[in-house]
């Protein structure tokens, strides 16, 4: 039976404050690792940064009336930590403080449900230098104290928030694929910073227990479902070590406050342990989330590493900076297949939207709480017409199959709470700068200028517009 969406789904839109904002000097603002990062050449695709970004930080005001103009019942924006703090911890940065009063009110006035994200990989680079950020447990107690100072600040305003953004990424690209800040390839530094964000996750939620009663918190997790390229028992068990030590490493801690037992053997298998002390199990215990926050995008296939006639053959597009690192130590458990299935978009990242009904499905079984899905959408090379038009309906058709997967999930018994796509103005892309498009708002701008950054709305503008007047039911 289709039971379609709910009368209160969230339909929204979803940003990171990097991403958008710019103003990367105003207003009190301190540098991020990203800040830092971006400036290093070769770190970023045409040496591309968010320094200006699609200046949201001017121009908040006419991107949130465009949100209106849409409908939008609700959009995920993440604070930046340094635009709180300028050094990370110590003296609040009140101006960066009613920055966000003043996006908060505007989007509640025009009847859009603000979704705040705390931590969106903007880390204060004061603390990267001080005490190496997340391989330091010194962080936990700085992040809980900027975390209260955000409850204190918006807790009467905000019902909805995010602690951590895709943690299992800012932590395997920054630790292990040495693609992100601080640009580090090892297995073990990666579970010990990763250990770190799980406690501070942890101590994030119980302290909102205490400020924002009213309100519900979760992660924000980068889910993919992992799958077999055959029925083959090994390349199964390929599947089930990947699923182990790619999803449920993090989402049993966040449902649970533990890790999965064939988890922790599997790296103890690769000389890797978790760097538990005496209080970790009890902070970890002290909180549970609302929901299980997702971001899906793609799904990926395993195979076990003695199956020759499976090779994997998908490779980055040209149009991104690669990383270096071919081999890791989790080869000898699972190594990735190529899925010849699924279509791919132009960054070659896989697309298949029943892999969103396989991802809610799961979630639903193995965890029983409602799902946000937090980032969903298309990055795509978008074209601006002579008469100022993107006519963009390979992304209405993602989109559109993407939301009939959830309404099928829904169908089987999954909660869904809402929906944000990935994301409602065009953006810096991290590693791709700014010709990866996933918006229904074209900002035109490249890597070589900033032009005007005038805003277009795109034909899928339209087409969402009618999809959240009609609640779904016109896709």
């Amino acid at each position: 039976m289709d039971k379609g969406f709910s009368k209160d789904f969230l339909w929204g839109s979803a940003s990171a404050a990097y991403q958008i904002e710019g103003g990367a000097r105003k207003g009190g603002k301190g540098p991020s690792i990203w800040d830092i990062y971006s400036k290093v050449e070769g770190n970023t695709f045409k040496n591309t940064t968010g320094e200006v970004a699609i200046d949201f930080y001017n121009r908040y005001e006419e991107d949130i009336e465009l949100m209106k103009e849409m409908g939008l019942g609700a959009y995920r924006f993440s604070v930046s930590w340094p635009r709180i703090f300028h050094n990370g911890s110590g003296e609040v940065n009140q101006e960066g403080v009613n920055f966000y009063h003043k996006i908060i009110d505007k989007m509640i006035e025009s009847g859009i449900e603000p979704i705040l994200t705390i931590y969106h990989w903007d880390l204060p680079q004061a603390l990267q230098d001080k005490y190496g950020g997340w391989e330091s447990r010194e962080i936990i107690e700085d992040f809980t104290n900027y975390c209260i100072t955000l409850y204190k600040e918006f807790g009467s305003k905000v019902k909805y928030w995010v602690s951590l953004n895709e943690q299992n990424i800012f932590t395997s690209l920054g630790y292990l694929l040495a693609l992100h800040p601080p640009k580090i390839n090892n297995y073990q530094r990666f579970i010990n910073a990763n250990h770190i964000a799980s406690l501070a996750n942890a101590r994030a939620i119980a302290e909102f227990r205490k400020y924002v009663p009213n309100g519900k918190i979760g992660p924000s997790f980068a889910y993919g479902p992992a799958y077999a390229i055959s029925p083959k028992s090994e390349d199964i068990l390929a599947m089930e070590n990947a699923q182990e030590l790619t999803n449920w490493l993090w989402m049993d801690v966040y449902a649970w406050g533990r890790y999965p037992k064939i988890a922790i053997k599997l790296l103890e298998k690769m000389n890797i342990t978790i760097p538990f002390e005496d209080e970790d199990q009890e902070i970890l215990n002290s909180s549970k989330p609302d929901f299980m926050g997702i971001n899906y995008y793609s799904t990926s296939t395993f195979k076990d590493k003695n199956n020759e006639e499976a090779v994997y053959n998908i490779r980055q597009s040209g149009n991104t900076v690669q990383g270096d690192i071919d081999k890791l130590i989790t080869d000898d458990l699972y190594t990735p297949a190529t899925n010849p299935h699924v279509k791919l978009t132009d960054w070659n990242w896989v697309i298949d939207p029943q892999g969103l009904r396989v991802a809610l499905r799961r979630i639903t079984s193995r965890y029983d709480l409602p799902i946000l899905i937090t980032e969903n959408g298309l990055g795509a090379f978008d074209e601006l017409t002579e008469n100022k038009k993107v006519h963009d309906n390979y992304r209405i058709d993602f989109l559109k199959e993407h939301l009939l997967a959830i309404k099928d999930a829904t169908a089987d018994g999954s909660e869904v709470l809402g929906y944000c796509t990935w994301s409602f103005q065009d953006l810096f892309s991290w590693l791709n700068g700014y010709q990866k498009r996933y918006g229904f708002i074209y900002v035109d701008r490249d890597e070589e200028s900033e032009k005007e950054l005038k805003r277009y709305k795109k034909d899928s503008f339209y087409w969402y517009k009618e999809v959240i007047a009609t609640n779904g039911e016109k896709l």
